[in-house]
């Protein structure tokens, strides 16, 4: 008999994540990464999601202030092996570290993109009351 396949992340990929993503938080706010780009550069970490087995986390990363993302997340990947052995210390409980990929994270501009939509003259127009309309007839 065949186990049914979920896309959904479980609860413990969920709570695994979550710590991950303040574990990797805390080490980016320590400055314990020495890399020019690295500590010049607001990042923050929006989300990490686990795989099935927990044995790979990918880091959702924006860089604030800077209109170059590709470097930062370039730089984080070639720090990623220094990064998951500092994590270390605060995953004791994890049986096997994470091995740790960064990824820029889009949704901001996802976001941005379906408001700019929303406050557009068009939908604004089909959203408005008729003025025409007699509903309390």
């Amino acid at each position: 008999m065949s186990k049914a396949t979920s896309s959904a992340p479980s609860q413990r990929m969920l709570r695994v994540g979550e710590q991950v993503r303040a574990a990797i938080t805390q080490v980016l706010q320590r400055g314990e990464v020495r890399d020019d780009i690295i500590e010049k550069t607001v990042i923050s970490v929006s989300e990490v999601r686990m795989s099935p087995d927990l044995k790979i986390a990918t880091a959702y990363v924006t860089p604030l202030g800077v209109s170059d993302h590709a470097k930062v997340i370039e730089a984080l990947n070639r720090n990623a092996k220094f990064i998951r052995g500092r994590l270390g210390g605060q995953l004791r409980q994890m049986k096997y570290m994470p091995e740790v990929r960064f990824r820029d994270d889009t949704s901001f501009d996802n976001y941005k993109k379906i408001d700019e939509l929303l406050r557009s003259p068009e939908v604004q127009r089909d959203l408005a009351p008729d003025a025409g309309d007699d509903t309390d007839q």
